[in-house]
């Protein structure tokens, strides 16, 4: 996979956050509070693969358009940015080399914790 950063969804992500549409949960939380495949598709049928793409911050263009693969490291659940998200994919951007996501990443937890 070369996952590249989604400048929009760092963005959006940002965005959500200095609104106050955080969940300040602790690490471990994510395998619960991630969206489930029914949720996932039921969000693109509703909003469609742009907003989609706008909760991961990795996009591979390698990937084909308007399928799942072509997105990664999401950030949460449609409505929220979530903590334990935010520190589950910079650890796992950092394990896998994505050094702009990681950075990114790493940027987005101290914007989450200042608040």
């Amino acid at each position: 996979m070369t996952a590249k950063l989604n400048k929009a969804a760092l963005e959006h992500a940002r965005s959500l956050v200095k609104k106050g549409k955080v969940v300040r949960d602790e690490r471990d939380d994510w395998s619960e509070h991630a969206p489930s495949a029914d949720d996932e598709n039921s969000f693109i049928d509703k909003h469609g693969w742009e907003d989609f793409a706008e909760w991961h911050l990795g996009e591979d263009a390698d990937a084909s358009e308007e399928t799942k693969g072509r997105f990664s490291f999401p950030f949460g659940d449609f409505t929220r940015v979530h903590r334990c998200a935010v520190i589950s994919l910079e650890s796992r951007a950092a394990q896998f080399d994505h050094d702009d996501i990681a950075k990114a990443t790493k940027e987005l937890l101290e914007l989450i914790d200042e608040g």
